[in-house]
């Protein structure tokens, strides 16, 4: 084990401000706590690094797109592509592809180029740009299969050579989202809006031709206007949050959501059966793909653990929570509520099936665990928000780590890296446990018990105010005299209580006495 965590990569931090972005050591820091700079700032409009993390894109003003080596941090190519409006890497920065706005079909403004050479291998026109269909070509992690949407078709290409241009054609009539499974890039995931009466539909296709004459699996739904589609790892689930903008029952302004759960094998096409209504506020997978958890139903909001039976395995309690992060190797969960919530965060082993500690990260923007699964990061972010912006890195157990406030702050990433390539982290567990949660725990968490989180916890009487000098002497007798600090007294405590006040009685009557004497 020693072995492996001295091999291990070490992490690495993607900072970018209004100056430019710079790259930082991540956690642990020196002595002093603060990270070592491997990169001082330099100018740019945005920065990422690809899927794997071996090649960074970075967007300068003059329209020129610069794709380093992140390891020595050499600029590898620098593109000059005027107008261009949307980049993006292929997952093993093999290829960059490239936007521009234009006016006509004749000129072909999706061009797809090769880092290596420079040259463009496939050019494409497309009228415009949305999240949903962008990047235009999609492909697996290990980059053996590319694909992309065009007009009632999926489009298929030999991902080794693009000069050979479309291999084969899926045709779906009506198909307006896609999504190919990504590690194997065995699958693919197509959504069909309604239409004239027709539900609208998810279905998954197998991406060979010869395997594509019917679907795997389909799903078909009423009042349906979004989808968002989630692969797992192994590409053998297909989690689907389908949205409405309207709620037929009138209990959300922003609608309804359901979670459908699909499986390529056929085995299951269905509801995941949650235990309360709502929305559906994020579902992800594990790094495994073996299990899901999602955070679900009206304020407070429900989190549970599924295996890819759709059988509930961990309860991880309700609170005002609309954000589920699980940590790379699978053992930690962070379940938080950011946005227009709080901020509260609750860190669960999902191994040990037991809560580690509660914190709270306010005005949040992005979270994400480091890929070595020990450091959890949070970021408040511009143009979201435009005062307080900051990093904080927290242990595994939601002790706060490292802390940098920032006039303005754009961007904060880790540096992508397998998790494989980590040792595990059962010696680091044992040292961070004997710490300090540093932030005060949110009210109605903090349970450490190995018993999952109830259901339905009991309502709790609402506490008489007491102002911070009585709380802490509550706290100090408490310590003193064995009773809670939330004012109820041991039985031990309450005995010692009542000698003393017979004590002082005692004293008091014989003081009597003797002053009656005299």
């Amino acid at each position: 084990m020693a072995a492996a965590v001295e091999t291990s990569p070490s992490l690495e931090i993607l900072v970018r401000e209004p100056e430019g972005y710079s790259i930082w050591n991540g956690p642990p820091f020196n002595n002093n706590n603060q990270p070592g700079i491997m990169l001082e700032k330099a100018p740019c409009t945005s920065a990422k690094f690809s899927e794997d993390g071996s090649r960074l894109m970075v967007t300068k003003s003059d329209s020129s797109t610069s794709v380093y080596d992140s390891r020595t941090l050499k600029e590898i190519r620098c593109f000059q592509i005027p107008n261009v409006a949307a980049s993006a890497l292929s997952p093993r920065g093999t290829y960059l592809q490239t936007f521009q706005k234009s006016t006509t079909p004749q000129e072909k403004n999706v061009v797809l180029w090769n880092i290596e050479t420079g040259d463009p291998v496939y050019e494409q026109f497309q009228k415009n740009m949305t999240k949903a269909t962008w990047p235009s070509i999609q492909f697996s992690s290990d980059e053996a299969v590319a694909c992309r949407l065009a007009t009632n078709e999926i489009q298929f290409f030999d991902a080794v050579d693009f000069s050979k241009g479309i291999s084969h054609r899926l045709r779906i009539p009506g198909v307006a989202a896609v999504e190919l499974s990504k590690a194997p890039g065995s699958h693919v995931a197509a959504f069909v809006p309604e239409s004239k009466g027709s539900p609208a539909s998810v279905q998954i296709y197998a991406c060979g031709k010869e395997l594509q004459s019917q679907p795997l699996a389909r799903r078909s739904f009423f009042r349906c206007s979004t989808v968002q589609l989630n692969w797992n790892h192994g590409s053998t689930g297909l989690l689907v949050v389908v949205q409405s903008d309207v709620d037929k029952t009138n209990q959300s302004y922003y609608g309804e959501s359901k979670l459908t759960y699909l499986t390529t094998d056929g085995t299951h096409e269905g509801l995941v059966p949650l235990r309360k209504e709502g929305p559906i506020h994020d579902v992800q997978w594990s790094y495994s793909g073996k299990e899901f958890a999602v955070v679900y139903g009206f304020m407070p909001a429900s989190a549970t653990v599924f295996d890819k039976k759709c059988k509930p395995l961990l309860e991880l309690g309700s609170g005002p929570y609309n954000t589920i992060r699980w940590n790379p190797k699978g053992k930690f969960l962070c379940v938080a509520g950011f946005g227009n919530l709080p901020g509260d965060m609750a860190f669960w082993d999902f191994v040990d099936k037991k809560q580690l500690g509660t914190t709270r990260a306010e005005c949040s923007v992005t979270s994400e665990w480091s890929y070595d699964g020990r450091y959890f990061m949070t970021a408040t972010t511009a143009p979201r928000l435009q005062v307080d912006n900051c990093i904080k890195i927290f242990h595994h157990n939601g002790s706060l780590c490292f802390k940098k406030m920032f006039d303005k702050l754009f961007q904060a990433d880790w540096k992508p890296e397998s998790p494989d390539k980590f040792g595990e982290i059962a010696e680091l567990i044992k040292s961070v446990d004997s710490m300090k949660v540093e932030e005060t725990k949110p009210r109605g968490q903090g349970s450490t018990s190995k018993k999952t989180a109830s259901a339905n916890p009991p309502a709790q009487k609402p506490a008489a105010y007491r102002p911070p000098h009585a709380k802490n002497a509550a706290t100090v007798q408490a310590e003193l005299f064995g009773g809670s600090s939330a004012g109820e007294m041991s039985k031990n405590a309450l005995r010692n209580k009542k000698k003393r006040e017979k004590q002082k009685e005692k004293k008091a009557a014989e003081a009597a006495a003797a002053a009656d004497a005299t």
